[in-house]
């Protein structure tokens, strides 16, 4: 005697959805997606909080040195600018340990030219112009106070869109004391950057 087994499952395709399916589908895309847009801290980053992020893009960027209160003011000027040139004006805080005392920021200006120029993910010297994009830091902590020298290193966009440019900074920003020109400091600048159009 021959007996037939019935099942009550229904023959599948191949792409028949299974929840499992969705679930890993899921999975998958989200990894993809985080490894695309390098939204993650790669190992050897700075941890500091970006607290301002102005993206203009018609403005230039104007540099004030006041030697009497040992202070530069970076600000984005946007008058009489009709064509476009685009300047991104950050701040950086940074707390490297529980202490008190040794927190500081770092304010970084950008003067990106025409942004919509330059390719994604290809990393752009910061220095002099023509050679480089033109950069400018000031940094404010519980130390004596220091005047900016130069920025070194580079700028890499990852996404332009109309509301916001997003990129990696990673760079070495050179400073000296204003009242000992013998001393010299470092600071160090690797990490994700953003830029805000207000």
């Amino acid at each position: 005697m021959i007996h037939h087994r019935t099942s009550s499952r229904l023959p599948r395709d191949r792409f028949y959805a299974l929840p499992r399916r969705f679930s890993s589908t899921l999975c998958l895309l989200t990894v993809l997606l985080v490894a695309g847009c390098d939204i993650l801290p790669r190992p050897g980053d700075t941890q500091g909080d970006q607290e301002s992020a102005i993206w203009a893009q018609r403005g230039r960027l104007v540099v004030a040195t006041d030697t009497s209160l040992t202070l530069v003011r970076m600000r984005v000027d946007t008058l009489g600018v009709t064509e476009r040139h685009d300047v991104l004006l950050t701040r950086f805080d940074f707390d490297p340990s529980e202490g008190l005392g040794d927190e500081y920021a770092i304010s970084l200006a950008l003067d990106l030219g025409r942004a919509d120029t330059l390719a994604a993910n290809r990393a752009y010297p910061l220095g002099i112009a023509p050679a480089g994009l033109p950069a400018y830091a000031t940094v404010a902590c519980l130390c004596r106070p220091l005047h900016p020298d130069s920025v070194r290193g580079t700028y890499e966009i990852h996404t332009r869109g109309v509301r916001q440019i997003s990129g990696r900074i990673d760079a070495t920003l050179y400073f000296t004391a204003w009242d000992d020109s013998t001393q010299h400091a470092t600071f160090r600048l690797r990490q994700l950057i953003q830029g805000v159009r207000p």
